[in-house]
């Protein structure tokens, strides 16, 4: 099969609005009257079912009367990566599943009420974090992520000087990098880093820890150390033929949709997405969009074991992705160096495994072969940590075993995120940014901080008093203007 398989089939212009957000803003009379639905219970149960805690009846009847400003307070006040969550958060299972008016009309569109606050702030010249008063300690943060973001700009607000340390070329991390646009725009995780910049979070890019700063010398400058470094790429298959070019990470997939010209981005006709996650999804319908004919995504459990959100799965099937569940890939065939197939075998499901999730069993003389030119592989996430084994630090599944406050078995060591604790690769986001809240008050208690002794208990859920705005200064280099479509 000759290697013209993996040339651009769309018009640039027309891989351009694929890639537009799906989802269009709600426009200010469609925001006010949504909001106007809201009950604005009493114990909200959507407060409750929110890991961050926003007081999400306070926002939306802020926006009720167009005071997008006081609600955009309200929400960054508990959650302050909250435009990304506005659009990644699962709100079917979380908030918005919890509204009352779910049982027996249409919920609260609190998700898309949160992006209108929030995008409005992006908007504007207006920054919503200040930092506290300074207390002469310092904190370096390594990952520039969710869980990094997070502990950086609550440490700020406590008075600690906080340096972020990032591989990549732009901060932001998964919301950046390993979120199609479609979904989140690249703007919009960089318009949050701008955020914790405006408000003296520093940051150190391009740069590897481990690699261009040795762990220890963070060690010895800083009073302590955040881990919240991405996995950052899919594990081995395992099976033959994976070696061959046409045969991609997800990951690095999907970040070349955010970084690189679409029309100069290779996918073939027929592409075979192996994994049910939500970065499988993202790989499937970012391959669709693309311009491929036919993507299949390769499960080798049922519907009821995917591990991605029922949203996502309803988003693929619209985007015509094919799901061949109870399929396992046994060998990727191929030709001349070019993939030309995929071998499979039907699966059974056998008892339960420790996961809860039904173990797969292989049928045997079930093989078949599905013509294919480009395998992608989305088969969860690992990430490569030998710059920390001077550390001693425990570990369980590739991930670092965390206190609840994020506190690691080194004293001036904490983390959180995907490479840490029980959560692994498919854990929310809004959960991660509040596990690195978590640590940001755990670095605060284990230091002595003003607020860890009038808290007491280090309760991570909101700072308190309501942030103030004030005028931003100039927007960092690498932040792209205009968040929100209109």
């Amino acid at each position: 099969m000759s290697s013209d398989v993996q040339t651009r089939r769309l018009p640039a212009d027309h891989l351009s609005r694929n890639f537009e957000e799906v989802i269009p803003p709600y426009t200010e009379q469609e925001a006010v009257t949504e909001a106007g639905r809201c009950l604005f219970c009493y114990d909200a149960p959507c407060i409750r079912a929110c890991p961050t805690h926003i007081d999400i009846p306070s926002f939306i009847k802020k926006i009720g009367s167009s005071n997008k400003r006081g609600s955009a307070r309200v929400i960054l006040a508990s959650n302050p990566l909250g435009l990304t969550c506005a659009r990644v958060c699962p709100v079917e299972q979380l908030c918005e599943g919890a509204c009352v008016l779910g049982a027996h009309h249409k919920p609260i569109a609190i998700g898309r009420l949160q992006r209108h606050a929030t995008d409005w702030l992006a908007d504007s010249s207006e920054a919503p974090f200040t930092a506290g008063t300074p207390n002469g300690r310092k904190v370096a943060v390594v990952g520039t992520g969710p869980a990094g973001l997070a502990c950086a700009i609550t440490l700020r607000q406590l008075g600690y000087e906080v340096t972020c340390y990032e591989a990549k070329a732009k901060p932001g991390g998964l919301d950046t990098f390993g979120i199609v646009s479609f979904r989140e725009p690249v703007a919009i995780a960089l318009a949050e880093a701008a955020f914790a910049e405006r408000a003296g979070v520093k940051f150190v890019l391009g740069t590897r820890v481990g690699k261009d700063v040795p762990v220890d010398q963070l060690l010895a400058d800083f009073d302590a150390v955040f881990i919240g470094a991405g996995l950052g790429q899919v594990p081995k298959l395992g099976i033959e033929g994976e070696d061959l070019p046409q045969v991609l990470d997800a990951l690095q997939f999907i970040e070349r949709t955010k970084v690189e010209p679409l029309d100069s981005i290779p996918i073939g006709r027929r592409v075979a997405v192996i994994g049910a996650g939500n970065t499988a999804i993202d790989a499937a319908t970012a391959s669709k969009r693309l311009g491929a004919e036919e993507v299949s995504i390769i499960y080798r459990r049922s519907l009821a074991e995917m591990p991605a959100y029922a949203f996502e799965y309803d988003f693929a099937k619209m985007d015509g992705v094919i799901f061949r569940w109870l399929t396992a890939p046994v060998r990727i065939l191929g030709e001349n160096g070019q993939v030309t197939g995929l071998e499979c075998m039907r699966m059974t499901l056998g008892e339960p495994g420790v996961d809860g999730r039904a173990k797969p069993v292989a049928i045997e003389g079930s093989n078949f072969t599905l013509p294919v030119d480009m395998v992608i592989k989305a088969v969860g996430q690992e990430g490569t940590f030998e710059w920390l084994k001077s550390l001693d630090l425990e570990s369980r599944g590739g991930r670092f075993v965390i206190g609840p406050d994020g506190s690691t078995g080194h004293p001036k060591v904490w983390s959180a995120g995907d490479c840490a604790g029980e959560g692994g690769a498919e854990a929310t986001v809004v959960a991660v940014v509040e596990a690195g809240k978590r640590a940001a008050f755990g670095i605060d208690a284990r230091l002595g901080g003003p607020q860890a002794r009038a808290r007491g208990n280090g309760d991570a859920r909101i700072l308190g008093a309501p942030i103030p705005l004030r005028a931003a200064s100039a927007s960092p280099a690498y932040v792209q203007q205009g968040v929100h479509q209109s």
